[in-house]
């Protein structure tokens, strides 16, 4: 189940409106792709494209970005991620840069296995790799530091170059989460269970190096009135 309800989203929300103004850092993941259906970990496989659904999600963010006033796009180099940077880019006459801090998790030899498989036969690898287990050392899987890490480092890329801004980041799941776990206090349990969705943005603004959280899993743009 998803940690915030609809009607938390609805609170992170009305906090966007009537505040000063102040850049944001929108972090946008990917919509639907074949990986999310034949719920298999992809990781950085090439030729991993988005569903028609999911470019149908990138056309309604595309929407959504339309109206945030974003000066510039960095993306993942991941097909389903370029596709939906490329899908809102476009849409909205913004460029679109391709940056590797952005890049999906590196899964290792868990890589092309599918989710039930996983579990199976190695138990639940997601809450050991927010925890930091050890028992996935060797594996070849990317740590939760180091994605960290690397998000941080793109977030003070892009406000150190677009100051007072509003700039999206396309990328992945965990990337996303790793932004969270930096602005509010998440326990790998919470991590785990969090659900950041297909074609969701993210918001936050940055403040002295730090990112603030305001508003997560926004994907409806009914909610949204002329303050944004």
């Amino acid at each position: 189940m998803p940690i915030f309800t609809d009607y938390c989203q609805g609170m992170l929300l009305l906090s966007l409106f009537g505040q000063p103004c102040m850049a944001l850092v929108i972090f946008l993941r990917h919509g639907q792709a074949r990986n999310n259906t034949e719920r298999v970990l992809s990781g950085r496989t090439p030729g991993v494209p988005l569903t028609e659904k999911g470019m149908d999600q990138a056309r309604k963010a595309a929407e959504l970005v339309g109206r945030m006033d974003v000066a510039r796009i960095y993306t993942s180099p991941i097909q389903r991620a370029r596709q939906t940077a490329d899908t809102v880019g476009s849409a909205n006459n913004i460029e679109v840069v391709e940056d590797d801090r952005l890049i999906e998790l590196e899964m290792g030899r868990f890589t092309g296995c599918k989710y039930d498989d996983i579990a199976n036969r190695h138990g639940n690898i997601f809450l050991k790799f927010y925890s930091g287990d050890r028992e996935l050392e060797g594996s070849g899987v990317e740590t939760f530091a180091e994605v960290k890490k690397r998000v941080n480092d793109i977030v003070g890329y892009v406000t150190g170059r677009h100051p007072g801004e509003n700039v999206l980041l396309v990328t992945h799941m965990d990337p996303i989460k790793a932004a969270l776990s930096g602005s509010i206090d998440l326990k790998p349990q919470s991590l785990f269970e969090l659900i950041v969705a297909n074609a969701s943005l993210n918001v936050f603004y940055e403040d002295k190096g730090r990112l603030f959280l305001r508003g997560i899993n926004v994907m409806d743009t009914a909610r949204f009135d002329d303050w944004w």
